[in-house]
C-alpha cells in the first residue's frame, strides 16, 4: 500500500490566537477535507485549543511543538502528553533541532518523550538531522543513524504505526539552503533501511519519512518526487497560506492513487 503524503507546519514561536484563527480558516477553505494528503498545523501552546476547535470535523490535524516525558509532578513550565490529548491534539513534534541545540535535549531525553507521547496516544513526528560540520566531515549517516537508534530505543513495531520520522538537516533550517533532492533521498533511504533492520521491512515501508529544511513551493515537488520522501515538516513557509498551500498541493500531486 502506498504511503499517504504528510505535510505538517511547525509555526514555532509565532502567532497569537487571532492570527491562528486567521491562518487556520484560510487552510480550511482549501484543504479542510483534502484527500491523498494528510495536513497538520503546529501552533504555539497558547493557541492549541483555538486550532483544535477550528479544525474539528475537518481532515486537518493539530500538532504540539513539544511535550515532557512525565504525566505530572514538579516540572515547572512543562506540558504532559495527557494534557495534549485532553485538548484534542493529534500529534507532537519531538527531537527538533532547535530543542536539541537551543534547549540541550539529548537522545536519551528525546527517547523518553517519544515513548511517553506514544503511550498517551499521541502521534509523534520524530526529528533527526546533522549539523553543517557533521555533514562536511562526512558523518551525516552516522549521526542520523545514532539519533534514530537512540531516539527509538524501546519503541515497538506496533508503536511505529503512530510515528513519523522527519529528516531535517540542521544547516538547512531557516537558512534558505535546502538539501538537493539527491542528498535528501540518500538520507531518507538510509533511514528507511535502518528502520528495516530495527523493525522489519513491512514497518519500514509503512513509516512515513518527511523532509524538513527550507521547503518552498518551488522545490517541494522535486523533493516529494523522491522515492523515500513522504512529505515535509515545514517551518517558515507554513506561516502563510499562500506559501504553505502550494507545498500541500505538491505533496498531493506526488501521491499515488
Amino acid at each position: 500500500m502506498a504511503r499517504i503524503p504528510f505535510v505538517a507546519g511547525n509555526w514555532k514561536l509565532h502567532y497569537d490566537r487571532q492570527a491562528t484563527r486567521n491562518l487556520v480558516n484560510l487552510l480550511l477553505a482549501e484543504v479542510g477535507h483534502a484527500s491523498r494528503v494528510d495536513v497538520a498545523v503546529g501552533p504555539t501552546f497558547t493557541s492549541l485549543q483555538t486550532a483544535v476547535e477550528l479544525v474539528r470535523g475537518s481532515s486537518i490535524r493539530v500538532a504540539a511543538q513539544n511535550c515532557y516525558c512525565e504525566d505530572k509532578g514538579a516540572f515547572t513550565g512543562e506540558v504532559s502528553p495527557s494534557m495534549l490529548v485532553e485538548l484534542g491534539v493529534h500529534d507532537v513534534i519531538l527531537g527538533h533541532s532547535e530543542r536539541r541545540a537551543v534547549f540541550h535535549e539529548d537522545d536519551a531525553l528525546i527517547n523518553r518523550k517519544v515513548k511517553a507521547a506514544l503511550a498517551a496516544g499521541l502521534g509523534v513526528i520524530f526529528c533527526v538531522g546533522e549539523t553543517l560540520q557533521e555533514r562536511e566531515a562526512n558523518r551525516t549517516l552516522q549521526v542520523v543513524g545514532q539519533q534514530v537508534k537512540q531516539g527509538l530505543a524501546g519503541v515497538t513495531g506496533s508503536d511505529m504505526r503512530a510515528l513519523t520520522v522527519a529528516y531535517e538537516p540542521v544547516w538547512a533550517i531557516g537558512t534558505g539552503k535546502t538539501a538537493t533532492p539527491a542528498q535528501a533521498q540518500e538520507v531518507h533511504a538510509a533511514v528507511r533501511g535502518l528502520l528495516g533492520e530495527l523493525y522489519g521491512g513491512a514497518v519500514a515501508e509503512a513509516t512515513r519519512i518527511l523532509y524538513g529544511g527550507s521547503i518552498k513551493a518551488d522545490n517541494a515537488a522535486e523533493l516529494f518526487g523522491q522515492a523515500d520522501i513522504d512529505g515535509g515538516l515545514v517551518g517558515g513557509a507554513s506561516l502563510k497560506a499562500d506559501s504553505f498551500l502550494p507545498i500541500v498541493r505538491a505533496a498531493r500531486g506526488a501521491s499515488v492513487g
